[in-house]
């Protein structure tokens, strides 16, 4: 089964709200939607039973902090694990990303009012966090003027310190440095600079079995 994510915000199959969420899924070719309702909630709609929990794996991994799925009717579908949520401020928090899409941050702006709308995904880093997810909402919280955000704990493998140590290099320390692009600068800058470092660590992978 081939649950794929929606990243575009034009698309005549889903509701333009799920869009601005990126709650538009495709699982096997069929459009799916998951809206969020409430702090902790989303409605599912469009989904076959025996597609919902690779559905919820794939929206959760970029919004674990939604817990509660039902389908149209208000009926409860699955309730995982709550994620404890706690402020944080936005001068403590470290990016690992260095540029925010214009068409993405328009997108966020619709449903981002107040700091608790902003739920990010952090790990610990030298007294302050890094943010693993959410980079776009957190730039919508500093035009918006908020001073912190909540936040859940979550994990990433070794190649994060890699975006990070590059942030760092680029003077990128808080939200307020990240860089504003065009989609399609945004498209060019930053998942090139992705793949160029995915492929990087995955020729040094292979080099070091070789040695082995």
């Amino acid at each position: 089964m081939m649950v794929e994510r929606i990243n575009t915000y034009t698309d005549p199959r889903f509701a333009q709200r799920v869009l601005d969420q990126h709650g538009a899924f495709l699982v096997d070719g069929m459009p799916c939607e998951v809206e969020i309702v409430g702090k902790d909630s989303a409605v599912i709609r469009g989904c076959p039973m025996e597609a919902i929990p690779e559905l919820i794996d794939a929206f959760r991994f970029h919004a674990p902090e939604i817990s509660r799925f039902m389908d149209q009717e208000g009926r409860m579908i699955v309730h995982e694990r709550d994620e404890p949520r706690f402020a944080v401020s936005l001068r403590d928090l470290q990016p690992s990303q260095f540029y925010v899409d214009q068409d993405k941050l328009k997108a966020v702006r619709t449903f981002v009012h107040s700091p608790e709308d902003v739920v990010i995904q952090v790990m610990p880093y030298q007294e302050r966090y890094v943010v693993l997810d959410g980079h776009t909402r957190l730039y919508a919280a500093v035009q918006s003027t908020f001073t912190h955000v909540l936040a859940v704990s979550a994990q990433a493998d070794e190649t994060i310190w890699m975006f990070v140590q590059e942030a760092e290099k680029r003077g990128i320390h808080t939200p307020k440095d990240l860089q504003v692009v065009q989609h399609e600068e945004y498209d060019r800058l930053w998942n090139l600079y992705c793949d160029e470092l995915f492929a990087c660590v995955e020729n040094q992978q292979k080099n070091e079995t070789i040695r082995e």
